[in-house]
């Protein structure tokens, strides 16, 4: 499973906004890995941010 697909899994899980190192530690993955797949969602606008640091699946 790609860090993407477990960012996303994980954000669905969790039906809130999470900080990167949160996502990380539930999904098991590399944090800089996270960090990674958190900027290429928000690109593709598949996530984004509703307070500073946080961050969700857009609806």
């Amino acid at each position: 499973m790609e860090t993407t697909d477990k960012v996303l899994n994980t954000l669905k899980i969790s039906g809130k906004p999470m900080k990167a190192g949160e996502i990380a530690d539930a999904s098991g993955a590399d944090k800089k890995d996270v960090e990674k797949a958190i900027k290429k969602l928000v690109a593709e606008s598949k996530l984004h941010s509703p307070t500073r640091c946080f961050y969700d699946i857009k609806k």
